[in-house]
């Protein structure tokens, strides 16, 4: 893709990345690091027993996530464009800022518990989405349909 880089994109690609590798650690470290970032007591559990299931979900987040990095340094210009490039970006987009603002309801409810694992991811995928979207936007017209 010819042009400068995206400096949007290619943070948001950088931050796909870093929640990949982190979620890699994640499996490696084990229950404790479950636990530490949310994942639930029912994984750190089945984590410490030393069942798959644990293993193989964050590892199917880890890819997810290493993929959505690709197509944002596509965009960005940094890799070699990638098949379905604007559309998946929207989608991507779409999923960070949806999940994002699913704290909102939780924190406008009275009897739902925002609990700070909630807080932080939501902050986090609000941010990752608002990288994605800037960039999107920017580079609209180079990414075709």
């Amino acid at each position: 893709m010819p042009g400068p880089v995206d400096p949007a994109l290619a943070v948001a690609g950088g931050l796909s990345a870093l929640a990949a590798i982190l979620h890699l650690g994640i499996i490696v470290n084990g229950a404790g690091w479950y636990r530490f970032f949310g994942a639930g007591e029912a994984m750190a559990r089945a984590a410490e027993k030393g069942r798959w299931t644990p293993a193989i979900v964050t590892a199917g987040i880890a890819v997810v996530l290493a993929s959505w990095s690709a197509f944002a340094w596509s965009g960005a210009g940094v890799l070699p464009r990638l098949p379905l490039l604007r559309p998946v970006l929207c989608a991507i987009t779409l999923v960070y800022l949806l999940r994002g603002l699913l704290l909102v309801p939780a924190l406008v409810r009275p009897h739902t518990a925002a609990t700070r694992f909630w807080i932080w991811s939501s902050v986090t995928c609000l941010a990752f989405g608002a990288a994605h979207l800037v960039g999107l936007v920017r580079r609209w017209d180079a990414l075709g349909a």
